[in-house]
């Protein structure tokens, strides 16, 4: 069988950043996701969107990032399989560690760092009944091109950081930018908020989606809304709606692995070691007690990991290994 040194779950920015580190660190590598491309969330849900708590760039586009990402990864050339998600774990001769993929791929490896992000979710939908031949036409539940809403009249469903950076985002390009909240309580920035009300952003709080409304050839006319306090009802006229009301998460098949799990996330110590021996974990998946979700700390943690399973694997090597400029590496 085919050994790696470690083996990366995840193709997000936390798992990018693993494998390029794993890689200055000489370990064969390999990175499996689920997705049929790398950048996780970066591409598949906000590609169009800026990211601005990334060091060294004022902002950039999540795309552009997710691409500088992956190009760095394959510096040193790892193996990546993309379209498989890992569903088996067992550990075997040698205290290798077996992975089965959906398609009944076996992978080994040494260690393994998870870098699930948020764990392999999806869009919760409205629970409303529409015409389908909506979706990717004038409903959404990501942005992948934004351009598709230049000029249009916009309802965007929600009270997070995409919902209210969307609205900001929109109201310089799009006719009009109506956003709906069953509360007037806000998940996301304050000062996204703040700027969201500044703009030209019609907000309705304790609003919510009633209805639907299309023409006969499934285009999209309108939007019944209704308030959740009174029950009074209204229709607006819109061409695209965006709904972002979070994502329904089934994490599991983790703990079928024996994985200790604090909610949706998996606990870690220090060294971002797991209750399982070789096992690591890095970015949103893990918790600890100084966590701070941000991609920032995400690079930091990968790194930790990957070092410490360094020293898993050979227990001789040193846990830092140097600056990357002071090493002799030929990439």
């Amino acid at each position: 069988m085919d050994v790696y040194d470690i083996t990366i779950i995840g193709g997000g920015p936390t798992g990018l950043f693993a494998s390029f580190y794993a890689g200055l660190r000489g370990l064969k590598t390999k990175t499996i996701d689920v997705l049929s491309e790398l950048g996780g969330q970066l591409t598949a849900l906000y590609p169009e969107k800026y990211v601005y708590d990334v060091a060294g760039h004022p902002k950039i586009l999540a795309k552009d990032l997710a691409k500088n990402l992956a190009v760095q990864a394959q510096l040193f050339k790892p193996s990546v399989v993309l379209g498989e998600k890992v569903v088996g774990f067992e550990r075997v001769e040698n205290n290798i560690l077996k992975l089965v993929t959906d398609t009944g791929t076996e992978h080994y490896s040494k260690t393994v760092l998870l870098a699930l992000g948020a764990g392999a979710c999806v869009p919760k939908k409205l629970d409303i009944d529409y015409d389908h031949n909506l979706d990717g036409n004038a409903l959404f539940y990501a942005v992948k091109n934004k351009e598709k809403f230049r000029g249009k009249d916009v309802l965007i469903i929600g009270g997070g950081d995409s919902a209210v950076d969307w609205a900001n985002e929109f109201s310089q390009i799009a006719g009009k930018v109506t956003l709906i909240h069953r509360r007037d309580q806000f998940r996301a920035v304050q000062t996204s908020v703040e700027e969201m009300f500044r703009n030209k952003v019609e907000v309705r709080t304790f609003h919510e989606m009633k209805q639907i409304v299309c023409n006969g050839s499934s285009t999209l006319e309108k939007a019944v809304l209704f308030d959740n306090r009174t029950g009074k009802e209204e229709t607006i006229p819109c061409d695209a709606i965006l709904i972002n009301i979070g994502f329904v998460i089934n994490l599991d098949f983790l703990k079928s692995w024996g994985m200790i799990m604090e909610g949706n996330a998996i606990i870690v110590n220090e060294k971002m070691e797991t209750n399982i021996a070789g096992v690591y974990a890095a970015g949103d998946i893990c918790a600890h007690t100084a966590k701070l979700k941000l991609i920032a700390t995400g690079a930091a943690e990968a790194a930790t990991g990957v070092n410490f399973a360094c020293t898993y694997i050979n227990p001789t090597a040193k846990a830092f290994p140097g600056h990357s400029s002071n090493l002799n590496l030929s990439i």
